[in-house]
C-alpha cells in the first residue's frame, strides 16, 4: 500500500505567527515531529502541505519555510494561503506564488467568513484568477456553508475544487455518535453534480474531538462515496489537528502519536471492505487532482 497524505499541516510558532494556536497545538509540528509519527506498514508515503493559517502577511514566508523543509518532510506539493478578495493584491500574490514549483493550489480559509462570502464578485474574481493559472482551490467550510462551495463551482466551472474535511459534518463522539444529517447529505449531492469537485476524507477525527471509532464514522464515508464515487475522493490526515484527543474527565485536549496511522488504516480497511480501489483513494486521486507527476 502507498499513501499520499492530501492534507498535512506543518508549523513552527518560533518562526511564524499563528494567532489561532492554543493548548497542545501551540508547539512546533515540523519535519522532526512528523518523522516520529509516520504511517506504518506502507511501501511509500508522501504528503501535500496545506496552509496552516499564519497571519496574512506571512503567507509567502510560510511557503518559503515549507519549501525549505519539503524533502525531509516528504512534502511533494504545497497548497498556499491566499486571500481571493483583494483584487490587484490577489493577482500580485498569485504571481509571487508562481516562483515556487511545489505550489499547486491555494486555500482561502472560508470557514471563518460570513455565509455567502464565496459568492461575492470580489471573491469570484480571485477564483477565476486562480483557475487561469492552473491552480486548485481547497474549500474549507463548515457544514452549513457547503452550498456556497456549490455556488462557487457553478460560477467558476474551470476551477478545480476539493472540499476539505467532507464539509465538517457533525459526527458526535464515540459514546454519543450522530448519524449523517439529511441536510448534509442533500448539500453533498448538489455539490457532487459538478465533476471538477473532489472531497477529502479528512478531518472527521477532529470533528469528533479525537474520540471516535469506525462504526461511528464509516456512515459518513459511505455517503461521500455514494455521491462522488471512488474517483473523486482522497485520504488526508489533517495532522496534527486530527491527532488531538481528550480524556473522559473533560481536561485539555492533547496530542497523541499514532492517530494519523489509525485514521489512514481505518479508511484503507473501509475502502477495501466496500470493494473500492484502495490505491485510488490513498494515492492516485490526490496526485491526479493536484496535477502531480
Amino acid at each position: 500500500m502507498r499513501v499520499v497524505d492530501s492534507h498535512l499541516h506543518l508549523w513552527d510558532p518560533t518562526h511564524l505567527t499563528y494567532r489561532w494556536l492554543e493548548g497542545d497545538l501551540n508547539s512546533t509540528f515540523a519535519a522532526e515531529q512528523l518523522l516520529d509519527d509516520q504511517i506504518e506498514d506502507v511501501a511509500e508515503q508522501v504528503a501535500i502541505f496545506v496552509q496552516a493559517d499564519p497571519v496574512e502577511k506571512q503567507a509567502i514566508d510560510e511557503v518559503r519555510w515549507v519549501d525549505s523543509i519539503a524533502l525531509e518532510s516528504g512534502v511533494v506539493a504545497i497548497v498556499a494561503g491566499a486571500r481571493l478578495d483583494r483584487g490587484r493584491r490577489t493577482v500580485k500574490h498569485l504571481d509571487e506564488l508562481a516562483a515556487y514549483e511545489r505550489v499547486v493550489g491555494v486555500r482561502h480559509l472560508l470557514q471563518g467568513e460570513k455565509d455567502g462570502f464565496a459568492r461575492t464578485p470580489e471573491f469570484l474574481e480571485g477564483a477565476r484568477a486562480v483557475a487561469s493559472r492552473g491552480l486548485t482551490f481547497d474549500a474549507c467550510v463548515r457544514e452549513h456553508q457547503i452550498a456556497d462551495v456549490t455556488a462557487l463551482a457553478e460560477a467558476v466551472p474551470e476551477l478545480r475544487i476539493v472540499l476539505d474535511h467532507m464539509g465538517k459534518p457533525a459526527v458526535g463522539t464515540d459514546d454519543e455518535p450522530l448519524r449523517p444529517s439529511s441536510q448534509w447529505r442533500w448539500d453533498l449531492a448538489q455539490l457532487a453534480r459538478h465533476p471538477q469537485v473532489y472531497v477529502k476524507l479528512s478531518g472527521l477525527p477532529a470533528e469528533a474531538g479525537g474520540r471516535w471509532d469506525e462504526d461511528q464514522l464509516e456512515p459518513f464515508l459511505d455517503v461521500v462515496t455514494k455521491e462522488f464515487g471512488e474517483d473523486r475522493i482522497m485520504w488526508g490526515s489533517d495532522w496534527p489537528v486530527s491527532a488531538m484527543t481528550s480524556n473522559d474527565e473533560g481536561g485539555e485536549d492533547f496530542f497523541m502519536e499514532g492517530m494519523r496511522d489509525d485514521w489512514c488504516h481505518t479508511v484503507a480497511q473501509w475502502a477495501e471492505d466496500r470493494g473500492l480501489d484502495v490505491d485510488k483513494v490513498l494515492w492516485s486521486n490526490a496526485l491526479d487532482f493536484y496535477g502531480i507527476r
